[in-house]
Formats: structure tokens, sequence, C-alpha cells
């Protein structure tokens, strides 16, 4: 994956060179977004009005700012998903977040994160874009990655009674995989584990995620996870996945 930054004024966007080549020749990025002259990676690519115009939103996924599902060629779906905040703080602001930097600004890590974990083939979305918008002392943020061709969340699945144990375990195998490799991941929930159509797991939704040496943070992911699934009255298969985990 080769990933390149544009920085213009007050926006950056770090992009995967080779999605952005890829979209570059389908009907939505073919024409400039602005007029004649301006860059084809554009801060109105991050926004839900440039897609809605264009009649390319073909769905959204409930949750914090509402990921959107878009159309991005004749055969791949994009998703982008804004940074929304949650909790007591976004009584303050909602969308805006302390400048630090661009490398510490959470869609930049986010983007990161992704593209290493992605580079050593594991099961997360490939990562397309994200854009930064400072303003001063805080910044806007959003995210655009390739959508898992026929995903559902396991939340739903599990909701559906569409789930087996072969499933289950394949589950717990795809997080001990991340573990391995020292992922920390800070909200692993049902609604952030996706099964694609061929029954395979995937994982998404990597903010303020990390690499971490092996320790304690292992367990308190999977309580997070049991959290979840006590959450959905789901916790009986709890223990299905974690035969997968330690097989």
């Amino acid at each position: 994956m080769r990933l390149a930054a544009l920085r213009q004024k007050n926006w950056l966007i770090l992009h995967d060179s080779d999605s952005v080549s890829d979209a570059a020749a389908s009907h939505q990025l073919s024409q400039p977004l602005l007029p004649t002259g301006a860059p084809p990676l554009h801060p109105a690519l991050f926004c839900e009005a440039y897609w809605r115009e264009r009649n390319l939103v073909i769905g959204e996924a409930p949750g914090r700012g509402s990921s959107l599902f878009l159309k991005a060629g004749d055969a791949e779906q994009w998703v982008l998903r804004p940074y929304r905040r949650g909790g007591l703080i976004a009584k303050l602001s909602k969308k805006r977040y302390l400048w630090l930097g661009e490398e510490r600004t959470r869609a930049f890590r986010e983007l990161r994160l992704t593209a290493t974990l992605y580079d050593q083939g594991l099961p997360v979305p490939r990562p397309v874009a994200c854009c930064v918008m400072r303003y001063g002392l805080t910044y806007e943020a959003a995210l655009i990655t390739v959508r898992v061709p026929g995903a559902r969340a396991l939340a739903s699945l599990l909701s559906t009674h569409e789930t087996d144990e072969a499933l289950l375990q394949r589950v717990g195998v795809m997080i001990k995989r991340f573990h391995q490799v020292g992922l920390d991941h800070v909200d692993l929930n049902a609604r952030n584990i996706l099964i694609d159509s061929n029954g395979e797991p995937w994982l998404i939704d990597l903010d303020r995620c990390r690499l971490r040496p092996q320790g304690n943070w292992q367990e308190h992911n999977i309580k997070r996870l049991v959290r979840s699934l006590t959450k959905f009255h789901c916790h009986h298969v709890l223990p299905t996945i974690l035969k997968g985990y330690n097989s």
C-alpha cells in the first residue's frame, strides 16, 4: 500500500495512491471537484453533500455520525465515516478535536494503523483516504475505507440466529490473530465485527486503537466484547468464540 499526503492551506489528506488511482477512472472522480485546475482530491470528497448531489449514497449504517455507503465505481463501494465525539464532551463539541499535529490526529493514526494491518494480510477494510480540516487549535476529520462485500455486523446475525458454532469459532480465531500482532482494539464489540458473504469475519473501526506489547489489555478487549454480547442478549455464544480464540 502506497500512502501519500496532500497538503493545501488548512486541510490535509492522507490517501492510498492505488485506491485513489483506481477510483479516478470511475465517474465520480473523473471530473474536477472544483473549477478547472483544482486537485482531484479535495475535502469535498469527504462531505455527505457531495455524494448525495450525485446520487451516489446507496445506504448508511447507524452509529455516531452515521457512516455512509458510497458507490465508488462499477464494482467497488466505499464507506465514509466522519469522526464524532461521544459522552459528556460531545455537549461542548460533537466533531471538533484538539490539534496536536497531523500525525496525532485520530484520522491519520487510524488510516496508518489500518494500512499496516492490511499489508500484513489481516481482515480489515482497505483504507482509501482520510481528510483533516484544521481550524486553529482544533480540527475535524473523516475517513473513507472500502466496504467489505456483503458484510453484516455480528450483532445483526446473532439477533436473527444466523450463526453457527463454526462461524463463532472463526470469530475467536480472528480476534486471536489481531492480538498476536499486538492490536489493542479498545472498542471490540459485536457491531465492529463484520461477517462477509463467505462467512469470514472482519474487524472494523480502529479509531483510538494501537499496537502494543503483549499484556493484560487482551483480557480487557475480551471483557469489552462480553459486555457487548450481554447487551445484545447473546452472552451464551462467548464460550464458542473463546474456543476458537484458544484453539
